[in-house]
């Protein structure tokens, strides 16, 4: 279970920083600003996948019936708990750029990626 989880951090990770520094030079070069950090809403995503993933990875050795339903729960959880950090940016009095929300999606779905991948491999993986 923990070289699972540690082989999950390390490509979580990975591609985290590879997405942020990717991300942030396509910004940089197209001199397009945010009213927000880029590197918050990266760390956010890849704590909360990291979570969200020895939950499952938890969950799946005690109920493991139940892992694709906390799987699901998470999800929302992670939405709410994103709108509930970034509040300010989600509801700003300003309308955000095109540019402004794709920065703030690419990331979500990115990891929600991830982790569908690598909770589908575990549950696989127990073959349950």
């Amino acid at each position: 279970m923990i070289k699972r989880i540690l082989r999950y951090v390390l490509l979580a990770f990975g591609i985290c920083a590879m997405m942020y520094f990717v991300h942030d030079f396509t910004l940089n070069m197209r001199d397009l600003y945010l009213s927000y950090s880029l590197l918050n809403v990266y760390v956010f995503n890849l704590v909360a996948s990291v979570l969200i993933y020895v939950m499952i990875d938890l969950i799946a050795e005690k109920l493991p019936s139940q892992a694709g339903y906390a799987f699901l729960a998470s999800v929302f959880f992670k939405i709410g708990f994103f709108v509930l950090f970034f509040q300010d940016t989600v509801f700003a009095e300003v309308r955000l750029e095109l540019y402004q929300r794709l920065s703030l999606i690419i990331p979500f779905f990115t990891f929600i990626i991830i982790e569908s991948i690598a909770i589908a491999k575990l549950l696989n993986f127990k073959d349950y």
